[in-house]
């Protein structure tokens, strides 16, 4: 009989190592599994859009003729749709959502801070589909009666914004991307400001630098990195968003060339992105051909999303994982 006080080991050794085993396969098959699914998909991708690439080459990337009865597909409307929206998703975004995360991590009040971080962050919740009828019954008439009229008024000679007001448009499609992109790049530059050492802000102030020039010097400039990082995966969800983009952004397969020369389409004019003719056309493609170059445009935007989020976690990490930040006083 045991002694008393006397513990008793839970499994013996050979079972002990057995369940370490059976542990970390489980745990290495779940690893394993997804990159399965990352390698099933690009493979996919690549071989349903096979017949696309034998028939255009990169010239599919290059050419603006979108004609699925003669067979005749180029992406490039789709790029620039893509490119034009998250730009000026960002040029919107960006701005807003770093005074937010400076107020809140900086100078908000305790009893105002959680309420507004968890607001903040509520937004990157909502699904799409409700940013774009919002967008439809909300935004486009503001855009239709008061926002583009102004604009066309006042900085048409830009270029930028000519044309009838429709509010439906590339306009609206980034003002819509830049709401759903706030809270990523908020929470993120939240995420590396609170990174910045307390130190780094007292030494700031005992040179005796007003409470401006602490944020400016010791934790922005400190935390710039992974606030960049921030906004490139900012990027990667305009890049990518589908749904609500496709309710407002007008959906033709045109250049607006306007924001390079005066006289022609602006930021008012109807547009197109690879997710919105994806969803819209991929159940309407009977053409081996059609579909193949459907797939394609898949492609692309799985290929520069993974790019650009991979970037935007390496920046992250430089800062909440890596070196520790410097001081530039």
């Amino acid at each position: 009989m045991d002694a008393v006080g006397e513990s008793q080991p839970l499994l013996k050794a050979g079972d002990s190592r057995w369940a370490d085993r059976s542990f970390f396969a489980l745990i290495l098959a779940c690893g394993l599994c997804v990159l399965a699914l990352v390698g099933l998909i690009v493979y996919e991708l690549i071989t349903k859009s096979s017949l696309s690439w034998h028939a255009f080459g990169l010239k599919f990337f290059f050419r603006s003729e979108w004609d699925p009865v003669n067979e005749q597909f180029g992406a490039l409307p789709f790029v620039y749709g893509t490119i034009v929206s998250s730009v000026v998703a960002l040029a919107i975004a960006v701005p807003l959502a770093i005074g937010v995360a400076v107020f809140i991590t900086e100078m908000s009040p305790r009893w105002l801070r959680g309420s507004l971080a968890f607001t903040t962050e509520l937004l990157a919740a909502i699904p799409s589909v409700i940013y774009g009828l919002w967008a439809i019954f909300i935004l486009v008439p503001l855009l239709r009666t008061y926002v583009q009229p102004f604009l066309a008024r006042y900085f048409g000679w830009t270029g930028l914004f000519e044309g009838p007001p429709y509010g439906i448009g590339m306009l609206a499609a980034g003002i819509i991307l830049a709401i759903m992109v706030i809270p990523i790049v908020s929470s993120i530059t939240r995420e590396v400001m609170t990174a910045v050492p307390q130190q780094q802000r007292e030494a700031v102030l005992a040179l005796g630098a007003t409470r401006w020039e602490m944020i400016r010097t010791g934790v922005l400039r400190n935390a710039r990195a992974g606030i960049l990082g921030g906004i490139i995966l900012g990027l990667g969800r305009a890049l990518g968003e589908t749904m609500a983009v496709t309710m407002v952004i007008g959906n033709r397969p045109e250049i607006a060339k306007s924001l390079f020369a005066p006289g022609y389409k602006s930021l008012f004019a109807p547009g197109y992105t690879m997710a919105s003719v994806i969803a819209n056309e991929f159940s309407e493609a009977t053409g081996d051909v059609y579909l193949s170059a459907l797939v394609e445009v898949g492609l692309a935007l799985f290929i520069v999303t993974i790019i650009v989020n991979i970037l935007a976690q390496f920046l992250v990490w430089t800062v909440t994982r890596g070196m520790p930040a410097r001081t530039h006083v």
